[in-house]
């Protein structure tokens, strides 16, 4: 399948939560800073949620909050919320055995395929959403007065 845009989006998600951690942030509210359809932002933070990592409250005032620490949800963990199937895609179909490439190259492709994944699932693994807003906030106290 392949990775898709919904790993950056929850991650962007997680993140808003987490420098508003004051107060729940509606799907609006977090589409806007997506520049996105709340729906799609209602889909994503659903996923989240099944796996543990947001949950939202009812009525007026509510919406949505982390249910974890920043220091405890992985850029891996919100990707493995809401992607599916592997990153790498393969062979769509069987290659020739008539050939020797066609023969020998799924085999080979497997496990370059399968390092790579293991490769960046764990660098997802050693980034937290706390990491991301350090950097966002030292980023803007770096630009605050070229900003105004």
């Amino acid at each position: 399948m392949g990775l898709s845009s919904r790993s950056a989006v929850a991650i962007h998600a997680l993140t808003m939560l987490a420098r508003w951690s004051d107060r729940s942030l509606t799907s609006a509210e977090i589409a806007e800073s997506l520049a996105s359809n709340p729906v799609l932002v209602r889909r994503i933070l659903g996923s989240l949620r099944n796996a543990g990592l947001v949950f939202s409250t009812e009525g007026r005032g509510g919406g949505w909050s982390l249910a974890r620490a920043p220091r405890e949800i992985t850029l891996h963990a919100a990707y493995a919320a809401v992607e599916e199937g592997r990153i790498l895609s393969r062979h769509a179909h069987p290659p020739s055995e008539a050939c020797e490439v066609g023969r020998n190259i799924c085999a080979l492709l497997e496990t370059e395929f399968r390092e790579a994944e293991q490769a960046m699932e764990e660098r997802l693994g050693r980034t937290t959403i706390a990491d991301l807003l350090r950097q966002i906030l030292t980023i803007e106290r770096e630009y605050a007065p070229a900003n105004r």
